[in-house]
């Protein structure tokens, strides 16, 4: 490092004196070989988005003390399960220890019936990312995640192939004039956009949630750090598909992914500790306190929930639209899934409710989109119904590297260069979105052939992420 980074520039990127701050300049030691404007970007990542951390060896420690800051010690009441349930894995051989270990946890709940690992899975917060559980009457707020509802949502063109390659410079110009990143980041005065979404009586349901509708307004439309996106790209379809009525060819398509923003993850903090609170478990399954539906506190975190849900899902729609009327053509169609979220369904002739943290739902015919990285191809795919998944898929490649490791070990010259060898343009993201950091989508592909049908496959073109602050090599 060629500076050495003090408290004062700690807090000049919005840390706080006290404990945080200092076990930020102890994080700073891992930093040692990463320069300082790289060291300062990554350590506000982590100031902005602690959850993303999780699974981040050298930054898991300040990312748990930001999230645990004001929780109360936990005294343990409930007893796990001696013998749990057996749960699928799909792609086990790649699968980090981590991610079962949690999984392991998760599936000695009391109220767990049933589980699987997507190909995908990475050690998380409380359930691992890809992982999906089956629970009796009782919801996971840590289960379904803090962002809410995260979502893809695809729309496909009746534009050619050429049409995106000789008006590339359009294309992204549109692209950064309608969509706003980053945390905090949302749209002011009249700029703000209204939709139905705002008028649901749901945002009385508690006194908290009404009081954050008007931050909600102001994000409503925009997309958050990340791992989020905001992509042109060519979506190609191998053969007819008469269930789409969408023919054999290569058409644009706009791919989005981003969730609830400041709102869900405001929800997810509260009812999380709310639940830890009142379900008092064992150290080793803090994070996974659940919520009775019969209780009042479930039945407001379930309402509260699906209103994120539907608010991400405005989010989307307002994006699309936008881009729609900026580029013109005719919409074939537009599809969308989203993952983060809890949903009551019937699995082997029980009614159970299953959380989907980092996976894609994939019943019988059920349209998903399952993206690569920023240079890998996705795949619109369609669900079999697997049981033993509990019918659900990957959400993505899944991450190879923590961001920490990424910053470190990955160059800008070496990003630079595989998007040049995929024809990516980027705007925006960081070294830690860089491609090398994930999972090979091909692998985890082929490791979930009895879970989803391939459709269509999706190559990235133009890339919109979150800026993070760094200037060009």
């Amino acid at each position: 490092m060629s500076k050495k980074i003090k408290g004062e520039d700690l807090k000049k990127i919005g840390y706080r004196e006290g404990k945080i701050l200092g076990m930020a300049l102890l994080a700073v030691q891992s930093l040692r070989d990463v320069k300082k404007d790289e060291a300062l970007i990554l350590l506000k990542k982590v100031k902005d988005y602690p959850e993303s951390f999780l699974d981040d060896p050298e930054m898991k420690a300040l990312a748990q003390a930001m999230i645990e800051e004001s929780k109360a010690p936990v005294v343990t009441t409930i007893p796990l399960k001696t013998d749990s349930p057996p749960y699928s894995i799909y792609g086990e051989s790649f699968i980090e220890e981590g991610a079962r270990n949690q999984m392991d946890i998760a599936m000695k709940l009391p109220v767990a019936v049933g589980g699987a690992l997507m190909p995908d899975a990475h050690q998380g917060y409380g359930l691992p990312i890809g992982g999906v559980l089956a629970t009796q009457n009782a919801v996971i707020p840590y289960g379904v995640g803090v962002d809410i509802g995260c979502r893809m949502a695809l729309t496909i063109f009746d534009i050619p192939e050429e049409h995106l390659e000789k008006n590339d410079a359009k294309y992204k110009r549109e692209l950064i004039a309608h969509t706003k990143f980053g945390a905090g980041e949302g749209y002011k005065g009249s700029d703000r956009i209204d939709h139905d979404v705002l008028d649901k009586s749901e945002f009385n349901i508690a006194p908290f949630i009404s009081a954050i509708k008007d931050k909600a307004w102001a994000q409503l439309g925009t997309s958050g750090g990340g791992n989020h996106f905001v992509e042109w790209g060519i979506l190609e379809f191998g053969s007819d598909d008469s269930n789409l009525g969408i023919k054999k060819g290569k058409y644009v398509a706009l791919l989005t992914h981003s969730g609830s923003r400041g709102f869900g993850a405001t929800i997810a903090g509260h009812y999380t500790k709310l639940a830890k609170e009142i379900c008092r478990l064992p150290k080793e399954a803090l994070n996974l306190a659940y919520l009775d539906l019969n209780t009042e506190a479930g039945h407001e975190y379930w309402v509260a929930m699906n209103l994120a849900g539907d608010y991400a899902s405005a989010c989307h729609e307002v994006i699309h639209s936008k881009l729609v009327k900026a580029i013109g053509g005719t919409v074939l169609r537009r599809i969308e899934n989203h993952h983060n979220f809890a949903w009551k369904e019937n699995w082997k002739g029980n009614d159970v409710i299953v959380h989907r943290k980092g996976a894609t739902p994939a019943g019988s015919g059920v349209m998903g989109i399952i993206p690569g990285s920023m240079a890998a191809p996705g795949f619109l795919v369609r669900g079999r119904g697997d049981e033993n998944a509990i019918n659900s898929a990957s959400h993505g490649a899944g991450r190879l590297m923590s961001r920490t490791q990424a910053v470190k070990s990955i160059t800008r010259q070496e990003l630079k260069a595989v998007l040049e060898e995929h024809k990516v343009t980027l705007i925006g993201a960081g070294l830690d979105e860089a491609p090398m950091a994930y999972k090979d989508i091909n692998m985890v592909m082929n490791a979930q052939q009895e879970l989803v049908d391939v459709v269509a496959r999706f190559r990235p073109r133009i890339v919109r992420m979150a800026a993070d602050g760094s200037r060009e090599d």
